[in-house]
């Protein structure tokens, strides 16, 4: 078995209004249950990351990535399952009817578009990630000021 991280990609969507999209995990999945998170997920072999960026958007919205607005961060952990991941995460727009997103049936449960004020919510079950997916979207917000997007 390879000792090397598994490699994942992720989407912070943003909204022409400027919130970000982010998905509520299936009680059901191994890694996070029931935890909000962003799109995203694992390389596939020998797919680069921004391959795979496209590819899991697609796959867990039905929209289709537009633009790359910038990178949010390079992210390792260590899932419950006790495989080591690094993560990288990126903003992007998307093409797609936004009010109406294709989850992944049995992956995902329920979506919400949140603005900077609404980030409480993704405290439920912060034990879970320790928090992650507040920090990461807390730094999307703050590169999304920056690059003023």
């Amino acid at each position: 078995m390879s000792t090397e991280p598994l490699r994942c990609a992720g989407a912070l969507i943003v909204a022409p209004d400027g919130r970000l999209f982010f998905q509520r995990r299936s009680p059901h999945r191994r890694l996070f249950p029931n935890c909000w998170d962003i799109v995203g997920g694992h390389l596939e072999p020998g797919e680069s990351v921004q391959d795979a960026l496209h590819r899991e958007v697609t796959e867990e919205t039905g929209w289709r990535v537009t633009e790359v607005i910038a990178e949010i961060g390079e992210y390792r952990y260590v899932g419950d399952d006790g495989l080591a991941r690094i993560e990288s995460d990126w903003l992007v727009r998307v093409d797609g009817d936004l009010t109406a997103p294709v989850l992944e049936a049995g992956k995902h449960t329920e979506y919400r578009w949140l603005g900077p004020g609404d980030l409480d919510l993704l405290d439920e079950h912060r034990d879970v990630n320790d928090g992650l997916i507040r920090h990461i979207a807390e730094r999307a917000f703050a590169v999304l000021r920056s690059t003023g997007s």
